[in-house]
């Protein structure tokens, strides 16, 4: 099985964006060294505890800072911005990294409402155009001139990004099916349904450009440490981290666990906190190897996404390290 990562580049308390971004390239480096197979990074605006807003930028930096891992981004938010772009920013990232570039795609906002008007120039995006515009984009990165205008994505080249449809809901995954790309779900996201839309994705998988046979998968929360203690002292910055996102409180960092220890819950957060663990996979590297690989089980697919925020720094790369180490990855060569 195939083990990925997800990352969000966090601000952790105490950090700047500038040390955010400098974590990022380091956790890249490593699990490039410990044989994991790919490496995303999102793409949030106007956020004050997330500091990946241009993630093909990052994704250019990072693909040029290892060495074999699969660099992508999870993933551009499509409706803001020009598809024949996109295609030509990825074609030169391609270019540069043949075989190693993903381009995951989806629609969301990133960001509160106001986002998607400083991004559209103060119009709201054609969300219902978003069909249309992964069309067009996986042709541009094929080599094609869809509109027959005698314009192509350039650089060409032998080889193109792969097409990633994110999504969290059976809608999505319809529309990855009858476009023919890729699907991952956002299980971190929405702990539930997931299962009913990779089935839908793969049930109604047209063949395209770009593949002939489904592939999906699947990405959820993980925290490892050696001991249960341990992982859930951990992953208590999480779990508030969640609940505050739920609220719409805005935070200008991600809490420590000394935050979490001490908030005061009440019995109606503590319910959220138990339902928001749908979403997450806490526990020792035993534990965790059995969680990851039930739920790859249950999705049918053979590649799970691996988001860890927790803090300090070093626990996160521990907990990428302790995963590797429970699945025998194969560490690079290079």
């Amino acid at each position: 099985m195939k083990l990925s990562i997800l990352d969000q580049s966090p601000i952790l308390k105490g950090m700047t964006p500038h040390e955010a971004l400098q974590q990022t390239t380091e956790l890249a480096k490593l699990t490039d060294e410990l044989g994991y197979h790919r490496f995303w990074v999102s793409e949030h605006h106007s956020t004050s505890s997330l500091a990946g807003s241009a993630p093909e930028v990052l994704v250019a930096h990072l693909a040029a800072n290892t060495h074999q891992i699969r660099v992508g981004t999870g993933g551009v938010l499509l409706p803001h911005y020009s598809s024949y772009k996109v295609a030509e920013a990825f074609r030169v990232l391609e270019t540069l990294h043949p075989g190693r570039i993903d381009l995951g795609v989806g629609r969301a906002p990133g960001g509160m409402p106001n986002v998607n008007l400083a991004l559209n120039r103060g119009k709201l995006p054609n969300i219902e155009g978003y069909p249309a515009q992964v069309e067009e984009l996986m042709a541009y990165l094929h080599g094609q001139d869809p509109h027959g205008m005698n314009i192509y994505a350039t650089p060409k080249g032998e080889t193109s990004p792969m097409v990633w449809m994110l999504g969290s809901s059976g809608t999505s995954a319809r529309l990855a099916a009858d476009l023919g790309a890729s699907y991952s779900f956002a299980h971190f996201i929405n702990g539930h349904g997931g299962i009913r839309a990779m089935d839908r994705y793969k049930n109604y998988f047209s063949p395209s450009m770009q593949q002939s046979q489904p592939n999906g998968n699947v990405s959820v929360f993980v925290v490892c440490a050696e001991t249960d203690e341990e992982a859930e002292y951990l992953a208590s910055s999480l779990d508030l981290a969640l609940l505050k996102i739920e609220q719409g409180e805005t935070r200008p960092h991600f809490p420590s666990p000394d935050e979490a220890i001490h908030h005061p819950y009440s019995m109606y957060e503590l319910d959220r906190v138990q339902e928001n663990r749908n979403r997450m996979i806490v526990g020792t590297p035993k534990h965790v190897k059995e969680s990851i690989e039930g739920i790859a089980e249950k999705y049918q697919v053979d590649e799970v996404i691996i988001n860890t925020i927790i803090s300090p720094f070093e626990k996160r790369l521990q907990s990428y390290r302790l995963i590797a180490e429970a699945f025998e990855l194969t560490p690079s060569s290079v």
